[in-house]
């Protein structure tokens, strides 16, 4: 069990939580949810150890598994040892086993210590440690004959992997993982699904990825209010009963009210008349009537349309015999024609080309051969994975976003800042001191802006939190232009209805159907050629 007792966490004048109590419980799987800025990663640095709270304890198990973040910990490791790292009893013994062994002579001292450490590594079960961690690392998607290599060797994609299969190894009796399957592609999020529905100890775990935190989580312990409060269920289901417990505390609120309206009428009237010993009894109803002060819900959904000026012709994007490779082929011979309304999805394994296709067919790259046609009338917008230098320091939001269309006027733009949650004060924010989440807002308002027919957009949920995902699907359903996006959230895939898709090592392929078409058909071609 993970315990969390009277902790307050506050930076700059403003609380994260205040005397938080709460208990994580073996067998069951908690989402940590709240906002951006809600304090979500703050809590885990805490249960990790990594970081103290102002007050307040936590108690953890010993073994206790976590997502390391920083990816350059490892580098002049072997993939296959950093995993073993996870279960450090086993690490250090075995690292201290290497140690005597490197010794020229052996005293009696290092006999009997080698003895203790063998007596270690068996009850860790170190003669199997390089079969499990390869199990984990094939599991996620780390080919074999990269995991000897040292871990500056890999891309950030696997790295990440890595790093998750470390806070996996060793049976931990619980499991802390921020975000684990940033940078995972569906297949590995899949296989760490099953991983974690069987894992029988504490799991607490971050993800922006709502079908994942449905599919695995037990329990969401919310953070709002200045608080951690825990609610039975999946998300979806904590957001249905939260919504419910807030519209009960509301109504109650104003029935309150207006019951001290009328008792406040009544004591304005009769105050100085006959009727004292009334009035007096009123004015104590008041007392016991007036609502607690319910601390403001830090929860804020942004509104997400996407709408079209000018459609486009029928035939929106012609692809004849496009190949592209750098080191290897990215994309061979693919021809594919879009038509108005299509929603296509692309998809693919980390690295393997996905954001060079966007690319290519936004212009940013040429293909080595073949030929990429837009249609009659078509008004190309796209989001880039790598936005932030589009974002130009030394202006405002608001100016940086005025600039793009200022025929609308400012009332426009200020308008369609607020929807994007930048009221206010927020839109006179600096360019150069927006959150990564913020300046992804902020693209996307050009987005909805400059109302595009077509819309390519790459990784979009990066930085987004969960609500702003979910607005984004509802926007990218209800678009009425045509749209082709990477993302490796499932939720988000399943608005389109095309695949494009990466199988194998470099073959590209035109699926015509829904993610969840795909998949199936993904899972039976694979039976076959096994």
């Amino acid at each position: 069990m993970i315990t969390v007792s009277n902790v307050t966490k506050g930076y700059g004048g403003r609380t994260l939580f205040d005397g938080v109590e709460v208990a994580f419980k073996p067998g069951h799987n908690y989402g940590l949810t709240g906002p951006n800025g809600a304090g979500k990663s703050t809590l885990m640095k805490i249960l990790i150890g990594f970081e103290e709270p102002d007050s307040g304890t936590i108690s953890r198990p010993k073994r206790t598994g976590y997502l390391h973040q920083d990816q350059g910990t490892f580098d002049d490791f072997r993939v296959l040892d950093v995993v073993i790292m996870g279960n450090k009893r086993l690490w250090d013994a075995m690292a201290a086993k290497e140690e005597i062994y490197a010794r020229a002579e052996f005293t009696d001292a290092d006999n009997e210590a080698l003895g203790e450490l063998e007596c270690v590594v068996g009850e860790e079960d170190g003669y199997s440690a390089e079969s499990e961690a390869a199990t984990l690392l094939a599991g996620l998607g780390v080919p074999q004959e990269l995991q000897g290599l040292k871990m500056s060797m890999l891309q950030g994609g696997l790295k990440v992997k890595a790093l998750v299969a470390q806070s996996l190894f060793g049976k931990p009796d619980a499991l802390l993982l921020d975000e684990p399957t940033n940078h995972l592609d569906m297949e590995s999020i899949e296989w760490l699904e099953e991983f974690l529905l069987a894992y029988d100890g504490v799991l607490v775990l971050i993800s922006h990825d709502r079908r994942f935190l449905n599919a695995v989580c037990t329990d969401i312990a919310d953070i709002d209010y200045e608080t951690v409060i825990t609610y039975p269920g999946n998300y979806d289901e904590m957001v249905r009963m939260k919504s419910q417990i807030r519209g009960k505390m509301d109504k109650d609120s104003a029935a309150k009210e207006k019951k001290i309206a009328q008792l406040s009428e009544f004591i304005s009237r009769f105050a100085a008349g006959t009727r004292a010993s009334q009035t007096r009894s009123r004015a104590k109803q008041i007392e016991r009537l007036k609502p607690e002060e319910v601390k403001r819900s830090n929860i804020a959904r942004p509104f997400i349309r996407f709408n079209v000026t000018n459609k486009s012709g029928k035939d929106v994007l012609t692809v004849k015999g496009i190949t592209k490779a750098y080191e290897r082929p990215i994309y061979t011979n693919f021809s594919t024609l879009v038509q108005r309304g299509d929603k296509i999805v692309v998809i693919g394994r980390n690295g393997i080309g996905k954001t060079t296709m966007l690319k290519t067919l936004a212009g940013d790259v040429k293909p080595d051969s073949g030929v990429i046609q837009w249609g009659h009338e078509t008004s190309v917008g796209f989001f880039r994975q790598e936005h932030r230098h589009e974002v130009e320091p030394g202006r405002t939001a608001f100016d940086w976003l005025f600039q793009h269309r200022p025929v609308v006027g400012q009332e426009h733009v200020r308008g369609i800042l607020g929807r994007m949650l930048f009221s206010g004060a927020d839109g006179a924010k600096p360019t150069a001191t927006l959150s990564g989440g913020e300046c992804a807002r902020l693209v996307m308002c050009r987005l909805m802006l400059l109302e595009h027919n077509v819309l390519l957009l790459d990784e979009p949920t990066a930085h987004l939190d969960l609500e702003s995902i979910s607005a984004l699907r509802e926007a990218l359903e209800a678009y009425e232009g045509t749209l082709i996006y990477v993302t490796h959230d499932r939720d988000l895939a399943s608005a389109a209805n095309r695949v494009w898709a990466y199988i194998g090592e470099n073959q590209f392929i035109d699926y015509a159907g829904n993610i969840d078409e795909f998949l199936d058909w993904q899972h039976k071609q694979a039976k076959k050629a096994s």
